[in-house]
């Protein structure tokens, strides 16, 4: 049985796919030269909050928008082989990796896998058993500080061996409240080129 949400998405492709005209003509490289690191978050579209159409710029996602090895690797690709030479570090205010830290994470997996509660203030469990500790081992990537977290991404990608020093890495937070970005000076002074 198909669920719902299966035949939603399929719908929408085939709308979508009726009018794809001339988007198979786009080229493999972005347009626009540049890529976005930003977070999952289903509030945050960055075509929309940067102006972008199909085949402009590369667009990264994670939860949190965090600098890890896999965002890296991705930045390094769109610039080595796909031209791009100018990246954005975009976090956003109201991020649920603020509600939570490593151990918190860990904890709620290690006692069960099912998705947990939370109150606003705690995270809990409706069930209990049939976890994994393999939490414990991974790093989660949470954030204390939205401003803090941006800084230390850009300059974790800034640092990176294989991250040219010609190409800046500019860092903001989107406002999920009004809909704008706001830099980050601090990460942006981190990642200009040398």
């Amino acid at each position: 049985m198909t669920s719902k949400i299966v035949g939603e998405v399929t719908s929408a492709n085939s709308q979508y796919a009726a009018t794809f005209g001339d988007k198979s003509k786009l080229a493999m490289p972005p347009a626009r030269r540049f890529a976005i690191l930003t977070c999952m978050d289903a509030r945050l579209d960055p075509a929309k909050y940067a102006g972008l159409s199909e085949g402009d710029a590369h667009v990264i996602r994670n939860a949190g928008g965090r600098a890890t090895d896999d965002a890296i690797r991705s930045l390094v690709i769109s610039h080595k082989l796909l031209a791009t030479n100018e990246w954005f570090v975009i976090h956003h205010s109201d991020c649920g990796m603020e509600l939570f830290c490593d151990e918190v994470m860990a904890d709620l997996l290690d006692d069960n896998l099912s998705t947990a509660n939370f109150d606003g203030k705690n995270w809990s469990n409706p069930r209990h058993g049939g976890g994994c500790a393999a939490g414990h081992f991974i790093k989660w990537y949470t954030i204390k500080s939205q401003e803090e977290s941006v800084l230390q991404d850009v300059q974790r990608i800034r640092q990176h061996p294989l991250v040219p020093r010609d190409v800046p890495i500019y860092g903001y937070i989107f406002d999920v409240k009004t809909g704008r970005i706001n830099e980050v000076a601090k990460a942006t002074q981190a990642g200009r080129a040398a």
